[in-house]
Parts: C-alpha cells; structure tokens; sequence
C-alpha cells in the first residue's frame, strides 16, 4: 500500500462530494505498441515486456496506483487564517481543514464555497497533504483504451444528469447528451484534448475503481 496524491477538476470534486464517482481514468505512459498482433511496452526500467506482464507487474513499474494504494486529493483552495471563516452562512459553515500544529493556517475549499475575488485560489497542484479533505482507496485497476468506457463505466465516472440528459461539459449551457457514456467524452476532452489526448486519438489509459472517504488521509489512521 503506497499513499500518492490525485490532482481532479473541481466538476469532480463535486462529484466525489456527492458519491457519484467512483472511477477515473488517467492515461497510461508510456505508451503501448503492437508487435506481431501482441501489445508491448517500452519500459525504462524493464526493457520491453508484454502489456499483460507489465499491467501485473507489482514491482512499481506498471500503471501509477495500484490495488490498495491510498489516493489523496489535491483541489483548488486558499490558504487563510485558522479562524478567518469560522462563522455560519445559511443553515451550514464553511468546509475547512486546520493545519495539525502550526497555530494558524486553515484550508479552505472552492468546491462548495461559491466566492469570486478573495480569498486567493490556489492551483490544486499546491495543496498540502495535510489540507486534503478526501481520500481514495484503490480496488481496481483495468488497462483499455479510452473508447472501451461501457455506460456504466460513465456513470461511475460521476458525469451529471438532470432531467433533459446527461451533461455536455464541452457546451453546458446550451445543449445535452443522450448518454451517460456521450457526457463523458465531452468530460474527457474538456479536459484532454489540449494536452494531446482527445476522445477521437483512443489513448491507452488506466482505469481505477476505489472508494470514497470524506475524511484527511492521515486522520483516516487516527480514527482507526
């Protein structure tokens, strides 16, 4: 069991919120290639070896998480004094998470805290493991290409559904899917297809199922 950190979109966020979601799908490096009808990787460490036998590889040099691996997730948030926003709105308060020993600081989360201007947002490549609010234990991991996804697989990948469809994240004010499985192309190219890896290219990727804890990676040890 390895503890990693997962960078999601703040739709997701939301999703995982909400327990919607409960795959993602992240592509797969290096590569695969076929040889002589058989699928094969380049591997640095490894040399070539068969997609199968590097897939099941549990050396570490397969895909990136791995079954019982701990994923904490990083998410857009500020950096502000421990009780800068300690007050009620509405029926509910603020979602935040206190820094264990310093006195002061306090993370504060976008998701679910609707503020333009201050405080300052930060990039959820920068939050500490320590203001992390949501961690995710891995209980499988699948390699396929990304058109493999079936229309439950969509549905697990938390896309929305209202009552005209599912979602178009690429248009979400102006029109929707048909399927849960529509949605999630759009999901995947809203957030891909600048990088490369658009619906259309099929990259290889790793599909992850886990489960869903609203709760500090390192306070999940402490309850226990």
């Amino acid at each position: 069991m390895t503890d990693r950190p997962i960078l999601f979109s703040g739709p997701m966020v939301r999703a995982l919120l909400e327990g919607r979601k409960t795959q993602t799908r992240r592509v797969l490096k290096p590569e695969p290639y076929e040889y002589r009808g058989e699928w094969w990787v380049t591997d640095r460490v490894s040399g070539d070896c068969k997609l199968d036998d590097w897939v099941n590889d549990r050396s570490g040099i397969g895909p990136r998480f791995a079954i019982g691996d701990r994923l904490w997730v990083r998410e857009a948030h500020a950096m502000m004094p421990r009780l800068a926003y300690r007050m009620s709105i509405g029926t509910g308060t603020i979602d935040q998470i206190e820094h264990p020993s310093d006195g002061y600081s306090a993370a504060l989360f976008r998701e679910g805290f609707d503020r333009t201007g201050r405080p300052r947002w930060r990039p959820s490549i920068h939050m500490p493991r320590w203001a992390s609010r949501l961690t995710l234990t891995v209980t499988d991991v699948r390699v396929q290409r990304l058109q493999e996804i079936s229309e439950a697989d969509a549905m697990a990948e938390g896309v929305e559904q209202d009552t005209d469809g599912w979602r178009d994240y690429l248009m979400p004010s102006t029109q929707c899917c048909v399927t849960a499985r529509d949605s999630f192309r759009t999901l995947w190219d809203s957030l891909n297809a600048k990088r490369g890896y658009s619906w259309d290219a099929n990259p290889w990727v790793a599909a992850y199922s886990f489960t869903v804890h609203c709760r500090n990676i390192d306070q999940m040890e402490i309850a226990a």
